[in-house]
């Protein structure tokens, strides 16, 4: 299988030592990137739930920095130790419960102890005891210690217990961790020689509102930390009555103790400063690498609430760095209030990550996407672009838009965004082709949708081709009156039609418009043909077709009709002008005015099939002309599709008797037909192949059922299953359990052989693979067709090349080169004993030293070489 469309932002991503890397958590693996070119160069495999915490073991000289090891936690419950040069996996603890948050104190100091012998290596968890039973306990989540050498717990050692996972903060010289709880701080001294049963002193510094994020002074007992309101504290001398005092100074100590502005109560603090600099909640917090210079910035992304605990230090002075809510970072001088921005990044920002070299640091954003920057100018060089999450629809258009669509022959798929785009996503190679955003257009109003709701205002790009759909200025504050409810691509990909839906304003400014789009010369571009306002009166459009060869589409409506458009003329190419006709409507046609909720072309384009609530009507598309009406179902249909090139109709309905069916234009009858009752499954999505006479359904599982296998799987997570059908038979050929299926969809994708190397192992290419999206944007590509294993059959992507300016060598190729390659089949009899050369001096010195002769003969052999010989004369 190959899988993509994993999160890069659920962690905050690590640099390799040499900053030739960054390490991103994606769900169960580590993917590798190349800072130079921001291409993924290899991943780190084996965990079997998502990665919660990356570490580098730090260098501490430069001739370390070739060594590339790390740790990882996961919510599998194992720690994982890499060498992520190869990559090889070294060890592997299993502790058996959640880890949400690692830190390793030790890796950031240097020594061993007394006797020579390497320390114990401990690492402090922030973990879910899975064994309590939530009716016997509400507090089950714990910060414990592991001895990571030994691979076990620290018996009987907990550190605190919380009610929600919390993210533990370290200090740069690893002497000192943390955690917010709620309206606590809690923080630790890790003693020099630390041992299982070493006491770990604990001091707690209250507020009245809720932390959100802290960092640690990287030289002096000074600790910042940020609240839900804006505010950022700054508590002095933290510890100096508990902690020892030797390592780190005191800062300005208060030698009265009566003597403690802002400390609250009894807290271990000499004084707490509180400045008020944002108006939204603290989420990014740091010091500079002096320790002169604090660093902050809030995340506001439209009351949405988006979970980030992770702290960084910049390594650059004078400085202030903030992050806003219009993905703006802001980099403040504090003695001379002067700032400088990076603008513009089109997303809120989730950490701000840096790297030993001081010139490279890099930015995640909420989109899914991780900025290289070039410090301290904050230029954008390089962007690695993950697949864009789900955005939301008002509930009135949960059903009836389309959340993605697909590109069977490039292997594309474009998803609709939050941020007023829409991503065209290679599936194949599991990167972003294109995104942009809307350019503004000053005087429109948008209406901002929340937890219930979606944005409207979208442009679509296609390839390296870009359109804006709506003319829309996005302004966070503002409010979005317009919805993209449909989506259509001809299966050529040259053309693209758009449904857009202007939401009316207290009952009144309702307004529907279908637009055209033709792909200009050499596939630069969507250009915008037509736009057609209120197509079907009043009436919201329900689907979009284009036929398969001609320039010909159809739309049908709720309002009981469908139209047919044909553009007028082809395309004239006049002196590399384009000059583009635009579409007209064709034909239009009813059935009893019936509301008309699914369209389709069949796979030569002669026959045109139109739902017409509970039947199907068979049209003649260049006439206009009914031919036929099939059957009637029990609800109305949703889903209407051809199969491949053969005789059959598939349809879906929706409702508490809803059904999947297969007709048979032959017969004008129904092939087979499975009853789907509301307490039964119920079908997401139907995907035909192309060229062959098969189609896949993917359904949801029922809530509740009385079969004992249908509730394991539930358990498992796995909530929807995909159906293999081969055209004329009820019976399934394969099925497959998956995950997350509500929200998904399916489409059978052509291979791309340039993105392949042997695409299939058993050495046999299919037809097609089938795609699976879950409802996260999460994918899958898989052979269906074999079926002799049970799981999918593997397919095998092209080894990713990420790096342009290194040799790609590890291990011993790295230090010493490649070793010559030997033929171990040749037959040495074969060889021919070399005659001298008339230059000896360019073999005389070839091969290795140790076979070499004695200098004296090399001497004189060298000198006679340079020797001009004469040529014997005979005197007659």
């Amino acid at each position: 299988m190959i899988k993509g469309g994993r999160s890069l932002v659920s962690s905050a991503p690590v640099f390799s030592n040499d900053a030739k890397k960054l390490l991103v958590c994606t769900g169960n693996s580590v993917s590798i990137f190349s800072t130079s070119t921001g291409l993924q160069i290899t991943e780190l495999e084996g965990h079997m739930r998502p990665i919660t915490s990356v570490i580098v073991v730090p260098a501490f000289s430069p001739s370390s920095k070739i060594l590339c090891y790390c740790w990882t936690s996961s919510l599998d419950g194992t720690v994982r130790y890499w060498d992520f040069s190869l990559p090889e996996l070294m060890k592997t603890v299993d502790i058996r419960m959640p880890i949400f948050s690692m830190v390793i104190p030790r890796l950031l100091t240097q020594g061993t102890e007394t006797d020579g012998k390497p320390p114990n290596l401990f690492a402090y968890l922030s973990i879910e005891n899975a064994k309590v039973q939530h009716d016997q306990r509400k507090v089950h989540r714990r910060i414990v210690k592991c001895n990571l050498t030994k691979s076990r717990l620290a018996a009987g050692v907990v550190l605190a217990e919380t009610q929600l996972p919390e993210s533990i903060t370290i200090s740069s010289s690893g002497k000192f961790f943390g955690i917010p709880n709620k309206r606590k701080l809690h923080v630790w001294e890790v003693i020099a020689r630390d041992h299982e049963a070493a006491p770990i002193k604990r001091i707690t510094l209250h507020h009245t509102k809720n932390l959100t994020v802290f960092a640690f002074h990287p030289t002096e007992r000074i600790v910042a930390a940020g609240d839900v309101t804006g505010r950022i504290l700054i508590w002095r001398s933290f510890g100096s009555r508990t902690f020892s005092i030797g390592g780190l100074t005191n800062g300005r100590a208060v030698n009265n103790e009566d003597e403690r502005p802002g400390v609250r109560g009894d807290d271990d603090a000499d004084s707490c400063a509180t400045w008020h600099w944002h108006s939204a909640e603290v989420k990014v917090l740091s010091f500079s690498s002096d320790g002169a210079y604090l660093y902050s910035g809030l995340l506001d992304f439209h009351d949405t609430t988006i979970t980030i605990e992770y702290i960084c230090r910049i390594p650059f002075n004078n400085y202030f760095l903030g992050g806003g809510k219009e993905g703006v970072l802001v980099v403040w001088q504090l003695d001379t209030g002067k700032k400088k921005f990076l603008p513009r990044i089109g997303s809120p920002l989730l950490y701000f990550t840096t790297s030993l070299d001081p010139s490279l640091s890099s930015v995640s954003c909420v989109d899914n996407r991780i900025h290289l920057l070039k410090m301290p100018s904050m230029e954008i060089f390089k962007s690695i672009s993950g697949i864009k999450l789900p955005c939301s629809f008002p509930e009135i258009y949960e059903g009836l838009c389309s959340r993605f669509i697909f590109d069977q022959t490039a292997g594309l798929v474009a998803f609709r965004t939050e941020n007023y785009c829409i991503q065209f996503y290679s599936l194949f190679d599991d990167r972003e082709n294109f995104e942009t955003l809307l350019e503004n257009s000053p005087g429109k109003r948008m209406k901002r949708y929340h937890s219930s709701q979606t944005v409207a205002s979208i442009p679509v790009f296609w390839m390296n081709k870009c359109v804006q759909i709506c003319e829309r200025n996005h302004q966070p504050s503002d409010d979005v009156t317009v919805l993209v409810t449909l989506m259509a691509l001809s299966p050529d990909g040259s053309m693209m039609s758009t449904a857009e839906t202007k939401l009316p304003e207290e009952g009144l400014g309702g307004l529907v418009c279908l637009k055209f789009w033709t792909s200009g010369p050499q596939s630069k571009g969507f250009s915008l043909s037509t736009i057609i306002y209120e197509p079907h009166r009043d009436a919201g459009i329900s689907a979009i077709a284009f036929h398969p060869t001609r320039h010909m589409a159809v739309s049908s409506s709720y309002g009981g009709d469908f139209k047919i458009w044909a553009r007028s003329h082809e395309f004239q190419q006049r002196e590399q002008m384009i000059e583009n006709r635009g579409w007209t409507c064709h034909a239009v046609g009813s059935y009893k005015k019936k509301p008309m909720t699914a369209a389709a072309f069949s796979g030569d384009g002669s026959v045109l099939a139109i739902a017409a609530e509970t039947v199907i009507t068979i049209w003649d598309p260049e006439k206009n002309v009914l031919v036929a009406v099939i059957g009637e179902t029990l609800e109305l249909i949703t889903m209407l599709s051809f199969i491949g090139n053969s005789e059959y109709i598939v349809s879906a309905s929706r409702g508490l008797k809803s059904q999947l069916s297969l007709w048979s234009l032959s017969k004008l009858s129904v092939s087979w037909s499975y009853k789907l009752q509301a307490e039964d499954y119920t079908v997401v999505a139907v995907a035909c192949a192309m060229d062959v006479s098969y189609f896949a359904v993917l359904a949801l599982l029922p809530q509740s059922s009385k079969c004992t296998e249908l509730t394991e799987t539930k358990r498992d997570g796995r909530d929807g299953v995909i159906l293999l059908f081969k055209a004329g038979e009820p019976i399934p050929v394969t099925t497959w359990s998956v995950k997350k299926a509500n929200g998904g969809g399916l489409a059978f994708v052509h291979v791309n052989s340039a993105s392949f190397k042997g695409n299939i192992l058993d050495g046999k290419s299919p037809p097609a693979l089938l795609a699976y999206i879950n409802g996260d944007h999460e994918y899958v590509l898989f052979n269906p067709y074999n079926l002799e294993v049970h799981e999918p059959s593997m397919v095998v992507r092209e080894n990713r090349v990420g790096m342009e300016d290194e040799t790609g060598q590890f291990g011993y190729a790295s230090i010493y080169g490649e070793l010559p390659e030997f033929d171990v089949k040749r037959d040495q009899t074969e060889l021919v004993p070399l005659l001298p050369s008339e230059k000896p001096w360019e073999t005389i010195f070839s091969g290795s030293s140790h076979n070499l002769p004695p200098i004296t003969k090399l001497c004189s052999a060298f000198l006679e070489s340079l020797l001009e010989k004469r040529t014997a004369s005979i005197t007659v």
